[in-house]
């Protein structure tokens, strides 16, 4: 192996560089985005509970918070229920929506550098096998050209474009897998904020 790294030349080092880096941005989205920390099961049916009668304690408040992104969100909108009573129910749902996006930017963490490295592995091994083919054909002298010779360093240049796209290809795979997590936690916390929403002015409205 590390024999056709050399003979890839220098060109593959940028793409060995992007291969770790993609695997690490692979490995550290899979663990932020579990479950348990962005949206856990029935969170939302417990912050219902909680506030069913009133405001819970402030302690009850930060512990929602520091739980996961969606109690993140749901305990932005306890916070400004609290902060202003009588806050209307557009500036309550601004609020959720803001602390949503805060949390959306937070999935959303090394998604374009993981798909910035899937689209430019290809060009980076493209590139590789260029500079290796223009080597090749610059130190054949005039007629004295070795076809067995020039094919073995056909051969070892096309290396740049096969690691090129075995990097770029499980990159774009697992880009689109976690692009496509990010969407449905975003789906689900947009669901959840309206229906919190609509529970707590309703609360409101009881305690009047």
């Amino acid at each position: 192996m590390f024999t056709i790294i050399q003979a890839a030349g220098w060109p593959i080092w940028p793409l060995l560089i992007c291969s770790i880096v993609a695997l690490a941005l692979i490995i550290e989205r899979m663990m932020s985005l579990r479950n348990h920390l962005v949206s856990p099961e029935g969170l939302i049916e417990q912050a219902l509970k909680a506030s069913q009668d009133n405001l819970p304690s402030a302690e009850a408040m930060q512990q929602l918070h520091d739980h996961s992104l969606l109690g993140r969100i749901l305990a932005s909108g306890l916070h400004t229920m609290k902060d202003e009573p009588l806050i209307s129910a557009e500036d309550l749902r601004s609020s959720m929506e803001s602390a949503g996006r805060q949390a959306t930017h937070e999935l959303e963490k090394h998604l374009v550098t993981l798909a910035t490295i899937a689209s430019a592995a290809p060009l980076l091994g493209l590139l590789g096998t260029v500079i290796g083919m223009i080597d090749i054909f610059g130190s054949q002298a005039p007629g004295t050209s070795n076809p067995v010779q020039l094919a073995q360093g056909i051969s070892m240049a096309l290396y740049n474009t096969a690691f090129g796209l075995i990097v770029a290809i499980p990159a774009l795979m697992f880009w689109r897998y976690l692009r496509a997590r990010v969407d449905a936690y975003v789906l689900g916390f947009e669901l959840d904020a309206e229906r919190f929403v609509r529970h707590l002015l309703a609360m409101r409205a009881r305690l009047k």
